[in-house]
């Protein structure tokens, strides 16, 4: 029977290369992003990740922004390698084992849908929504961040929407707001897939994979759950016109050590 699985993905810095606040900031000329952000995170005002949906609905320079900024930014996100592809080939399957892709991010779904335009169907980003002034445009409330425990929640409605048990589902992320689902994921036997050196994500997640090509993604899923061995890996990249040119697999210990007190160190006796 085929294996069926639940495949959700992070968007910022996961399958893009810069964070959308970054990007919305320096296209409008909004300085001190970065710093807004800290103090939101040194507040422990909002869940990790939710700083932008919370910055544009209260923050006096991020006010002015309009459902139109937020999709001509996502015009401009740069995107790494082969996202198309990656979409294509889960669509596409591998014999015995299906894969429903979805994309599960606090980036304002505006962004994505414009920056994956052509890649997925809009019912496949669910991202932090707003509900917009009739009228100025301006954004009147937040319906919904996908932030924290808010993919926990997705996450979990995606899969009993899907009929997937708890064991199929893959997660990919890159940062600390991908800790909690990533923790959800793992407690139910599925899997999750670094794509960053983020420690607190790294010690995580079940495998670490960094690339600037959005398809690297699968070697871990082709390894661990289909059973492929690296000369299998390569020959289906192959076939689909695509060469690993490089591929370390490293095994990375995390280690601070510091030296004891000096009223600590054992004083070795001197014989005469």
């Amino acid at each position: 029977m085929e294996k069926h699985y639940l495949l959700a993905s992070d968007f910022d810095q996961t399958l893009s290369f810069h964070d959308s606040g970054h990007a919305l900031s320096e296209m409008l000329g909004i300085d001190g992003f970065a710093e807004k952000v800290a103090g939101l995170s040194r507040l422990n005002l909002v869940q990790q990740g939710a700083e932008l949906a919370y910055l544009l609905r209260h923050d006096p320079e991020f006010r002015r922004v309009r459902r139109e900024d937020l999709i001509e930014v996502g015009r401009h996100i740069r995107l790494k390698r082969n996202v198309h592809l990656l979409a294509g080939f889960l669509a596409q399957g591998i014999p015995g084992y299906r894969f429903d892709f979805y994309v599960v991010s606090a980036a304002p779904e505006e962004i994505i849908h414009s920056a994956l335009k052509d890649v997925l169907p809009e019912d496949h980003i669910i991202g932090s929504r707003f509900d917009y002034h009739p009228e100025t445009g301006e954004i009147e409330s937040i319906l919904r961040v996908t932030a924290g425990y808010g993919k926990v929640a997705v996450v979990d409605e995606l899969r009993l929407r899907l009929g997937i048990p708890r064991d199929r589902v893959v997660y990919v992320g890159d940062g600390s707001s991908d800790i909690h689902v990533m923790l959800h994921v793992n407690r139910g036997e599925g899997f999750t897939i670094a794509v960053s050196e983020t420690r607190d994500v790294t010690q995580i997640a079940q495998r670490t994979v960094l690339s600037d090509d959005a398809l690297s993604v699968l070697v871990p899923i082709l390894d661990e759950l289909v059973g492929y061995d690296p000369t299998q890996i390569r020959a289906l990249f192959e076939a689909h016109g695509l060469v690993i040119h490089e591929w370390e697999k490293v095994r990375t210990d995390w280690l601070t050590i510091r030296p004891h007190l000096e009223s600590d160190i054992p004083q070795l006796a001197v014989m005469a």
